[in-house]
């Protein structure tokens, strides 16, 4: 009973909806420790703030649209019976469940205006106005508080009769109700989306429906003969709400002065140190233009690089910083003098997984090379084939002891080349097969692959 009630309440194990591994409480790491901040289950979200990843796909700009819209709902109904009963508890419930429904609003307007083309006066386009869509919700929110907290005060100080408490009750249970819909329904859809921003978000409203709750214990307190239980109650929500305030001003505050979590640039500096030819990160700089990310990377090459070589290689630590950091939308890559730290080892950096070398195969489907990669969503096993038929798919089977392993590659959506949806279990030293499919014609590939002599488990 007790662990169904840590689920409930979101102290369980998130290992259903992340892919990470048990064990790492904050979510940002992956299957062998290696740090993935910039991942939806890295974020350190804040109650009130919309986060940034939760609007990287339609259907989560889809889930915070219906949620403003129940939250909406729910405050309109306790509304009516604010009016009825004279509560401040409901009151201050009331302004809570509008707070949370009234952080929508900067996400709709950014993607409004982010349609908008760039223009000679604003060559980055319009995605910031979401950041002053944000100072204007927490300024209308800390009114509201201000509001709530004087009606509360006042109300201990000069008691008035609270009436309709069977409404009262019933108001209390809808807002509790209208928030449990939100709860589930942001949970569902984040863990679809893999967003633990999203269930983050998913969970707070269920707390928030708690809150609710507290109404119905004023409403009782009142009922049993003390009237003060009303303002009291209210009092504390409004506590709640300068909580939040403030957590939100810090949050909207830090993203208009460019501020980022700063595991994104440690991904960055990671995620660049998978392309061979990089030997020095210089500089990192990172920050959001409203709901997209942005990355200025430097980095020094070998002066013997050509100019192509060195656009080619520019081209691979593109890719490999979008497969890391999946809110990334633009990254610029120049390059500059060696000044920076040399690229450690996987070894040396004590996180990330020493990968196998690749294998190269040659088809009649398809030739490229199949490796272990490093993604968000932790390892995976990764077929990239520039030439290849038409439809190509591939299975690996993994020969171990207790029995073989196999994995399906799919084709990633808006990526090239075909990925795992699971990693590969460890050791990743082993014989298997590359079955590769196209149509009705099969080839299999016998392959092996060995880990190097420091990988450490």
């Amino acid at each position: 009973m007790f662990e169904k009630i840590r689920d409930w309440l979101g102290f369980g194990n998130i290992d259903d909806f992340t892919g990470h591994a048990a064990g790492n409480d904050d979510g940002k790491y992956g299957k062998h420790g290696h740090a993935h901040a910039a991942h939806g289950g890295g974020h350190g979200h804040t109650h009130g703030v919309i986060d940034a990843s939760i609007t990287a796909t339609e259907r989560g700009v889809w889930a915070v649209k219906w949620s403003f819209i129940i939250l909406a709902i729910t405050a309109a109904m306790q509304f009516v019976v604010v009016l009825l009963s004279n509560s401040v508890a409901l009151l201050a419930d009331m302004i809570h469940n509008v707070g949370d429904a009234t952080t929508a609003i900067p996400l709709w307007i950014a993607f409004v205006l982010a349609r908008r083309k760039p223009s000679k006066r604003f060559t980055y386009g319009l995605g910031r106005v979401e950041d002053l869509a944000g100072l204007m919700v927490v300024g209308i929110i800390l009114f509201s508080a201000i509001v709530a907290g004087y009606e509360a005060i006042d109300r201990l100080l000069n008691p008035h009769l609270v009436v309709q408490l069977g409404w009262l009750a019933v108001a209390g249970f809808i807002g509790f109700l209208g928030n449990e819909i939100v709860a589930v329904f942001r949970i569902r859809v984040g863990r679809q989306l893999n967003s633990a921003a999203l269930v983050a978000d998913g969970y707070h409203a269920r707390t928030d429906g708690l809150t609710s709750l507290a109404v119905v214990l004023g409403a009782f307190g009142v009922w049993m003969g003390y009237p003060l239980s009303d303002p009291i109650i209210g009092l504390l929500i409004t506590i709640t709400i300068f909580g939040i305030v403030w957590q939100s001003a810090r949050a909207v505050i830090t993203r208009t002065l460019d501020g980022v979590d700063p595991g994104i640039t440690d991904e960055a500096r990671h995620a660049a140190g998978h392309v061979a030819g990089v030997r020095s990160v210089n500089d990192v700089k990172a920050r959001w233009i409203g709901h997209e990310l942005s990355i200025d990377l430097i980095i020094s090459v070998d002066e013997s690089v050509s100019v192509a070589e060195a656009e080619a290689l520019a081209d691979r630590v593109r890719h490999e910083l979008a497969d890391h950091i999946p809110a990334l939308s633009r990254t610029t890559v120049t390059f500059g003098t060696g000044n920076g730290p040399p690229m450690q080892t996987a070894h040396e950096q004590g996180g990330h997984h020493h990968a196998p070398e690749p294998f190269h195969f040659s088809s009649p489907l398809g030739s490229g090379i199949l490796e272990i990669v490093d993604t968000a969503e932790g390892e995976r096993m990764r077929l990239t084939a520039p030439e290849s038929a038409p439809g190509l798919s591939a299975i690996v089977r993994i020969k171990r002891d207790a029995g073989d392993e196999t994995i399906e590659l799919a084709a990633r959506n808006g990526r090239s080349g075909l990925q795992s949806m699971v990693a590969p279990e460890e050791p990743h030293e082993f014989h298997a097969e590359l079955e590769l499919i196209a149509g009705d014609r099969r080839d299999v590939l016998p392959f092996r692959m060995v880990e190097p002599a420091d990988h450490q488990h």
